[in-house]
């Protein structure tokens, strides 16, 4: 589809260029400061969590079921917050670690894990000639950082409407053994917005993969709901299980955009041979994790219904800024052909792609008018977006007026961009 400034003559082209780079030039004398770089909550949503602060006093009781969690021990996870972890990813409560804060430690922690040790059976996944990981694009930069780092091969695949494209998926699995596994966000993927359709699900659960292949499902945006109508995710544990490969899926989730970011609680969950054979490697570097933490988190959050009206208070907060997305979008660039995006029912991303060529351009224009964007390719492997499309826009942090500013700078960088890419076609 070709953009309204390709359509044009080159005379009204060079007009609407000339127009547009005004418009920049006014922008740029406001001397504004706003960032878009990362899903962050807003302060005013931190604060709702402020309560749970006040749960633990000098004079609380600090036992958890009969476990002082002012001492040592109790390596998995107290009780209540095992429970807790089970009910958020889908497994029973003995099918779960509770550690820090961070899913991303824990998910470095347990891939670390098979490159030294290999899954038990098999060999180490550093001692093998070439070791591949499939990762859907656009997708979480961090992610892709882990397996960079441990020099292991990233290969994107395509994001689609349901998912990764699973006839891919299934095609690059089925034919060679050294893709060792696989990343999945599945509920309001990082950064489509896209939940994972039933079929998706069943499919990464029982398709043909090397036996030591591994998915990584990382529920990060599990009750990350802001509609009335809520995506709903298959249980993959339940699929796999009934595959025969329990073994498969390695299940991530905290509370760091429920409570405090970086100050939540982290949960692991898979199969029993896996968490019981992951906790031996990781109790040799920790003894247990902030059990307080984990306490006062459970006193505040009991179970998931407590959660889920902890998050509606969020959704108050979220509603309008994404609505502010796709209002300010929808604009500024309907009907242009100079962009598409997604819109999403949760999560903290809206995925933005304008035309082949444009986004770093886009995103260096944006800077120089104020406006911090996550950097254009970090969405793909390696930083390299093959055709230099996508945008991630976090739309969290900043309040209404700054997010709609930010947004009226983003939607006059994306045409102005456009505009030249359409002029240069004519050099």
């Amino acid at each position: 589809m070709q953009t309204m400034y390709e359509q044009m003559d080159t005379a009204a082209l060079d007009a609407a260029l000339a127009d547009l780079t005004r418009q920049v030039d006014e922008v740029k004398a406001k001397g504004l400061k706003l960032d878009m770089a990362r899903g962050k909550p807003s302060p005013a949503q931190v604060d709702i969590s402020r309560p749970m602060l006040d749960l633990l006093s000098s004079g609380a009781d600090l036992t958890d079921e009969g476990v002082d969690c002012s001492n040592y021990g109790c390596f998995e996870g107290i009780p209540s917050a095992r429970r807790l972890a089970g009910e958020f990813l889908g497994l029973p409560a003995d099918q779960t670690i509770v550690l820090g804060s961070s899913s991303l430690n824990i998910m470095q922690s347990v891939l670390i894990h098979y490159w030294e040790k290999g899954v038990p059976g098999y060999t180490p996944w550093s001692k093998l000639d070439r070791v591949k990981w499939l990762c859907p694009a656009p997708g979480y930069d961090r992610h892709f950082g882990i397996t960079q780092d441990l020099g292991i091969e990233n290969v994107p695949v395509r994001m689609t409407e349901t998912g990764p494209d699973m006839d891919e998926v299934e095609r690059l699995c089925a034919a060679d053994d050294s893709i060792k596994g696989m990343f999945c966000v599945p509920k309001y993927s990082n950064p489509t917005g896209i939940t994972y359709s039933d079929e998706t699900v069943r499919r990464l659960a029982t398709m043909k993969a090397a036996p030591d292949f591994r998915i990584m499902w990382d529920n990060a945006y599990a009750v990350h709901d802001f509609t009335d109508t809520p995506d709903v995710l298959a249980n993959v544990f339940d699929l796999a299980r009934e595959a025969g490969n329990e073994d498969r899926i390695l299940g991530v989730a905290s509370t760091s955009k429920i409570t405090f970011p970086g100050a939540g609680i982290a949960f692991f969950g898979s199969s029993a041979a896996n968490v019981g054979e992951v906790a031996n490697t990781l109790k040799v570097g920790l003894i247990s994790a902030n059990k307080l933490n984990q306490l006062m988190h459970t006193r505040f959050l009991p179970d998931l219904d407590a959660v889920h009206t902890h998050m509606r208070k969020h959704a108050e907060f979220l509603r309008p800024r994404f609505a502010c997305v796709e209002e300010k979008l929808e604009e500024g660039l309907a009907g242009t052909g100079c962009g598409t995006w997604s819109h999403p029912h949760g999560g903290y991303f809206v995925s933005f792609d304008g035309p082949e060529g444009s986004a770093k351009r886009v995103g260096a224009l944006c800077a120089e008018m104020g406006v911090k964007l996550t950097p254009a390719g970090a969405t793909w492997p390696g930083g390299n977006d093959p055709h230099d499309t996508n945008i991630r826009i976090a739309p969290t942090y900043p309040s209404v007026e700054e997010l709609s500013e930010a947004l009226d700078v983003l939607v006059l960088a994306v045409k102005l961009v456009s505009a030249q890419l359409a002029r240069e076609a004519r050099a």
